[in-house]
């Protein structure tokens, strides 16, 4: 890892296409609803032809935000640790949250950083977007680049207990590889950083 680069000028984030033809909805039913998410049942006709019974989990989407300390020799990565009941062990994570239904992407981020972490930042760029699972899943994840770190008090939500640290891209990267940081978005975010500051 080179000793010191900057994602000063990072690409810009594309516009997300929008589909040329959708499926024809024949029916739908909420057959579940709760304060996060709702999942309907839906048959639809797929533009192919294809006639078939979908389950969907909606969701308002998340941002993420790859928050980075420019500080050093080497770019160190913020992340949090937390329990994740659904995955039954702490991993390590980029902060990252619900986009609250007519919330823009940047205003979620910018909450979600200081409530999870006490950062806020000067300098905040799109990085990537895309879905979390599109087999069943309408989740959306909006990641941005943040920089310009300012440390702060965090203030996590009621449910909420995050072990945050700064470290080292190279190592974070070496987690990654081995298997050892298992979230996908992070995954993503931090390899996409590691791409663009190979390419400057």
């Amino acid at each position: 890892m080179p000793k010191r680069k900057t994602a000063s000028t990072p690409p810009r984030l594309a516009k997300n296409p929008k589909p040329s033809k959708g499926a024809q909805v024949l029916s739908s039913k909420i057959v579940y609803s709760g304060k996060v998410f709702h999942v309907s049942s839906d048959k639809i006709k797929e533009p192919a032809g294809i006639t078939a019974q979908r389950d969907v989990i909606h969701h308002s989407g998340s941002v993420v935000i790859l928050a980075l300390d420019e500080g050093g020799e080497e770019p160190r990565v913020l992340l949090g640790r937390q329990y994740r009941y659904a995955a039954q062990q702490f991993l390590w994570e980029l902060p990252a949250g619900r986009i609250d239904p007519g919330e823009k992407a940047l205003s979620a981020g910018k909450r979600e950083l200081l409530e999870e972490t006490g950062y806020r930042a000067r300098l905040w760029t799109p990085a990537l977007f895309f879905y979390a699972s599109p087999g069943f899943l309408d989740e959306t994840m909006t990641i941005f680049l943040a920089q310009g770190l300012t440390a702060g008090e965090a203030q996590p939500e009621e449910d909420e207990s995050i072990e945050c640290k700064l470290l080292p891209l190279s190592e974070v990267i070496d987690q990654i590889l081995k298997g050892k940081i298992r979230d996908g978005k992070t995954i993503a975010g931090v390899l996409w950083l590691a791409e663009t500051l190979r390419r400057h």
